[in-house]
């Protein structure tokens, strides 16, 4: 069993900052890819940030230059720092990853969802 925990998440103004964190837990053997996506009101859930299978970062175009995914290994656990946030960028953040509980299996998990509120 894989659980993906999204914590930070919280209401600020535009223009601030807020950083969210993603960990996994349970019987993993390795992440291939970590990531987050988050869905406004009335929208299709959308691609933010992560790390591909083979290491590389790719964003949004919609957050380059503002959002900043890392990764602490050691604790299966994501981060990003969302810097100059808009009110466009209000939406529940859902953490993503493929995991393999085996050396022969992949699956994939979704967190709960954090809310980002950007708003004066």
């Amino acid at each position: 069993q894989v659980q993906l925990v999204e914590s930070g998440g919280g209401l600020v103004q535009p223009g601030g900052s807020l950083r969210l964190s993603c960990a996994a837990s349970g019987s993993i053997f390795r992440i291939n890819a970590m990531g987050w996506y988050r869905q406004a009101p009335e929208k299709q859930r959308e691609f933010v940030a992560g790390f591909t299978r083979r290491g590389g970062l790719n964003y949004a175009d919609s957050v380059k230059g503002r959002f900043t995914i890392s990764r602490d290994n050691a604790k299966n656990t994501v981060y990003l720092q969302m810097n100059g946030l808009k009110p466009e960028d209000t939406a529940v953040y859902y953490c993503n990853a493929d995991i393999s509980l085996t050396y022969y299996s992949d699956s994939n998990y979704w967190g709960q969802g954090t809310q980002v509120t950007v708003s004066s």
